[in-house]
């Protein structure tokens, strides 16, 4: 645990003053700082206004918003709402966990790559989708997505 050094100073100088209620506005600002919200943020919010480090961790892994492990510099998202799901999507999403090496909600060690399964992207007639980052891939089959990391990567 990160005790006393400046690695949270952001967090400490904004939780100063924040009250029980202001949980879920200090998460968001976790993630926004980090990226993630570390432990040692838990620890450190819990401190400040006086909440058990268990709710926060209930709040932060009931909330898919929330994340308890770094994310990648590409959020790689694979569909799996019903009209992907049906056209393939969970090929797809096998697929990506095979070539990064990774399980779905987990990110490459070198901080690379994350790998997201959600739901309806809106755009179910171009079935399945998959996106990285803000970028969207329609129709998206297997023997895509060798380019599509490249591409991520060409950014």
């Amino acid at each position: 645990m990160c005790n006393g050094c400046n690695c949270f100073s952001e967090l400490r100088e904004f939780v100063v003053g924040k009250q029980p209620s202001d949980l879920i506005e200090i998460l968001h600002k976790t993630q926004d700082f980090y990226g993630y919200v570390p432990k040692e943020a838990m620890y450190i919010i819990s401190k400040a206004i006086d909440v058990p480090v268990s709710e926060i961790y209930g709040v932060v892994t009931f909330y898919s918003r929330f994340s308890l492990v770094p994310k990648g510099k590409f959020a790689i998202s694979v569909c799996m709402g019903t009209a992907c799901y049906v056209k393939g999507a969970e090929n797809l999403l096998d697929e990506f966990s095979k070539m990064l090496g990774i399980g779905v909600g987990e990110t490459t060690d070198d901080l690379l790559f994350s790998l997201i399964e959600t739901r309806c992207v809106g755009d179910c007639a171009n079935a399945p989708i998959v996106t990285v980052n803000d970028k969207v891939y329609t129709k998206v089959t297997v023997n895509e997505l060798r380019d599509i990391l490249a591409k991520a990567q060409e950014v």
